[in-house]
């Protein structure tokens, strides 16, 4: 019988579960936690780097990529909270990059073939990512917005921008929308405009804001944009699989990391780092609806608000490679609406991060899990780890 509703016999069946993917090559080494109430339980298997002597160990720092999101939208809702930033006024007072804005006819027209933006964008379009750019979900270079984006250093992907917040931002205002503010759904971009916004408001960086109002009071101590020399022995390498092989090939290296020093903008899509502990901090206050020890991080309404479906039907069937038949999106996380597997449950929230993490909380089970791996993900859809960690996690719940 386990702890809190956890069953010890069936989190052995998730060791044994994901240490077979580590034998069989699939990945060097993970750390994988899962949290129901007071129980946690943690697995840290294999190496931190392919043929590695160094083992994964509890307090392994990996790079969260997209699970930067939710922090972000946290910290912007602690703003909305404090009457500095209103969801639906326009974001262009601000952001002044972004105003007089134009927009495509289709998503494969020329450049310069536009119409005038019909709104401004607004706080409540970056966090839904409905602000009417993003990623666009084809071939590489198949569309001139698309060859443009990537041109610009503006196209989602697995390297941390180049630029500084305010070059970032001018490069994306020369270039038209793809749809409309607030009528389509896409991926990444909103988040971070969202950061960039954060720190017009407050007038310092983001990752100081992040620090002051989240992470220290959640005692997340290893979470920041890049990793101390102190603590790179703890930066696992990062991997991506060759295409052609399978093989995986090294992405960043902990010795000259790009992580490595404070980065050129700190991506609020994107760009930090953290540890499972960590990570299940901020998420079990957000299970509590804001609440930690004895005080607030966000308020109740907040959270629930950043964790319901804000899409139309319409926009969620727009972006099924994300959300299936069963998910949609809140303010700056993926929220469960519909429930077709062990762990498809409604309300559940959280998001996978594209550097090969995952991490989502699940207030009907009071249960969170996180997996932290330095496999790159290749597709939205999950890869067998991340799917049979989930299987494993719930699984494991014993009543």
């Amino acid at each position: 019988m386990g702890t809190a509703g956890l069953s010890r016999a069936r989190l052995d069946r998730l060791h044994d579960t994901m240490a077979a993917h580590v034998e069989h090559g699939a990945l060097p080494g993970l750390v994988a936690l899962v949290g129901r109430g007071t129980d946690v339980h943690v697995e840290a298997l294999g190496t931190m780097a392919v043929g590695g002597a160094e083992p994964m160990r509890r307090d392994t720092l990996f790079r969260i990529a997209s699970m930067t999101k939710p922090v972000t939208a946290a910290a912007a809702m602690i703003l909305v909270e404090e009457c500095r930033l209103w969801l639906d006024d326009p974001v262009d007072p601000l952001l002044p990059e972004l105003s007089g804005l134009r927009v495509l006819t289709r998503l494969d027209a020329p450049l310069d073939e536009t119409v005038p933006a019909e709104r401004p964008i607004t706080v409540r379009d970056l966090l839904t990512f409905r602000m009417g750019t993003g990623a666009v979900l084809a071939p590489p270079g198949r569309y001139p917005i698309q060859r443009a984006l990537a041109e610009a250093g503006l196209a989602p992907g697995a390297e941390p921008p180049t630029v500084g917040p305010d070059e970032w931002l001018r490069r994306l205002g020369a270039l038209p929308l793809i749809h409309q503010p607030g009528t389509a759904w896409m991926y990444h971009t909103g988040s971070d405009v969202l950061g960039i916004l954060v720190e017009r408001v407050t007038g310092g960086s983001l990752g100081e804001f992040l620090r002051e109002r989240i992470f220290e009071p959640l005692g997340m101590r290893d979470t920041a944009f890049h990793v101390p020399q102190d603590r790179r022995h703890r930066l696992a390498t990062s991997y991506r699989a060759d295409p052609a092989t399978g093989e995986l090939v090294p992405h960043d290296d902990p010795a000259d990391s790009r992580w490595g020093g404070p980065p050129a903008l700190e991506s609020g899509g994107g760009g930090l780092v953290s540890t499972v502990d960590d990570y299940l901090a901020f998420c079990r206050m957000m299970l509590a609806k804001g609440r930690h020890g004895g005080g607030r991080v966000l308020s109740r309404p907040s959270v629930e608000l950043m964790t319901s479906d804000h899409l139309t039907p319409e926009q969620r069937s727009g972006a099924r490679v994300f959300f299936g038949d069963t998910r949609s999106w809140g303010f700056g996380v993926g929220v469960t609406v519909r429930r077709d597997n062990l762990w498809a449950v409604p309300g559940r929230f959280g998001w996978d991060g594209g550097l090969g993490t995952s991490g989502y909380s699940d207030p009907a089970e009071d249960l969170v899990g996180i997996l932290m791996t330095q496999r790159l993900l290749s597709s939205p859809e999950p890869p067998a780890h991340v799917s049979d960690f989930w299987t494993s996690a719930y699984q494991a719940i014993e009543d």
